[in-house]
């Protein structure tokens, strides 16, 4: 008896920690899409491709920004010229400095330098251009964002769809089960009584064994939907999420789909911001030819002891250059780049036939639906008829148990189809607002 207890406790204990493993959470569509926009990782990583282009862009302030340098510099030499210059540089020389012997191997000089360095970017035509370039590929990398929280949310549409699904395929097949049951209690009372072979009632067993099997794969799949949708929204896993509304059919987004791509749509612009980084670039590289002008100066501390300044000066001006050649480095950038930039002027045409295509695909799919949509429920309605009718006649006794089987896995699979059919037309519609939507 001891025994007994022991295993009763051990069973009771793991059952209810399993329950607690298995903690179901209703979830509505709305707080799933709120919850995508706030955690979904996808749209994080996203965002930082965002701050990485507008750090390209910053970069070039550097195109009209001073670059102002301060260095602080002690040396010690012997070497003839540098002692000379150290002198000058500290204004200590003295008539006896020039004495032949002292300028060839003077002493040991200390020197230390404090030097403030100034230089302004004036004329640089080419960096224009840099600066227009990386401004673009900024542009496309929010449009790029955005798109990613469009497709985000169309996934996690289909996700909760999928959910519902699953849960819609549990609720059918616990009914089957239910009414398969009910059966093999019928069919036993009937085979007690002489009215059927012991092969019927091995027929409804085997039925039932099929739809708990069914069963079990369909609650296996709710967990997987649950996961899955978890994972979009980065939620704890160890929980099974629950929709707050069941399946049904939406005809709310009917109104809203346009039938054409608009061409103002997020990703398509990012292409045409993508296109036009690329020409500026290679106007970048086709001004590298032309001169740059830079202005420059500095400020110079100097003393023979450390942390003093007993002498100072300054140098200021501007400097013109023009690289004339550099072999043929610069003809091939600028081959390259012209190249880099019709790829993308046709990739642009060949992402905008491929977004038509796939929306005319996506059309047809949706009128297909909308046909199948009335053929599997009236395919249900009549499953469900012929159903009701060969149940009463089983249990008076004049149905074959065979036909009540196929009438009740026909109602079942009918019921499946029809749900099914249901998930695609409104995922069907949601992905046509994705291809259609600005």
């Amino acid at each position: 008896m001891k025994r007994i207890f022991q295993i009763a406790f051990i069973s009771i204990f793991f059952y209810g920690h399993g329950l607690k493993a298995q903690e179901v959470v209703s979830i509505s569509k709305t707080k799933v899409l709120e919850k995508i926009a706030e955690r979904n990782m996808s749209l994080k990583i996203s965002q930082q491709d965002i701050l990485s282009t507008q750090g390209d862009y910053r970069q070039t302030n550097s195109l009209f920004l001073p670059n102002i340098t301060v260095s602080y510099t002690g040396m010690a030499t012997t070497n003839p010229l540098m002692a000379f210059g150290s002198k000058l540089n500290q204004e200590v020389l003295t008539q006896n400095d020039f004495n032949p012997a002292l300028l060839n191997s003077p002493d040991q000089i200390e020197n230390y330098a404090t030097v403030i360095q100034v230089q302004q970017p004036l004329i640089n035509i080419d960096g224009v251009y840099q600066r227009k370039a990386a401004k673009a590929k900024m542009e496309a990398a929010v449009l790029q964002s955005q798109r990613t929280a469009a497709y985000l949310n169309l996934e996690a549409e289909k996700a909760y769809m999928q959910l519902q699904l699953a849960y819609k395929a549990v609720e059918v097949m616990e009914k089957a089960l239910n009414a398969a049951t009910e059966n093999l209690k019928i069919a036993e009372n009937s085979f007690r009584q002489g009215y059927l072979q012991k092969s019927d009632v091995l027929a409804v067993e085997v039925r039932v064994s099929e739809v708990q099997n069914q069963l079990q794969s369909a609650k296996s799949n709710v967990k997987n939907a649950s996961d899955y949708l978890t994972f979009l929204i980065d939620e704890e896993t160890g929980v099974t999420l629950k929709p707050a509304e069941s399946l049904s059919i939406d005809v709310s987004a009917n109104e809203s789909i346009s039938g054409r791509v608009d061409e103002g749509r997020s990703d398509i612009k990012a292409m045409e911001y993508v296109s036009e980084a690329y020409k500026q670039n290679f106007k970048a590289d086709k001004m590298t030819f032309s001169p740059s002008l830079n202005a420059f100066g500095s400020y110079e501390l100097y003393d023979d002891e450390i942390f003093k300044t007993g002498a100072n000066g300054y140098v200021f001006g501007a400097q013109l250059t023009w690289d004339v050649l550099e072999g043929s480095k610069r003809f091939g950038k600028i081959q390259k780049s012209k190249a880099l930039y019709e790829k993308s002027k046709l990739e642009y045409k060949q992402y905008l036939s491929q977004s038509e295509l796939e929306l005319n695909r996506a059309m047809r799919m949706f009128e297909d639906t909308k046909n199948k949509l009335k053929l599997t429920r009236l395919a249900l309605d009549q499953s469900e008829e012929s159903l009701r009718i060969r149940t009463n006649r089983f249990n008076e006794g004049l149905e074959k148990t065979s036909d009540l089987l196929m009438s009740e896995t026909k109602y079942a699979q009918k019921q499946l189809e029809y749900n099914q059919t249901v998930f695609e037309y409104n995922y069907t519609q949601s992905y046509l607002q994705f291809l259609t939507k600005g």
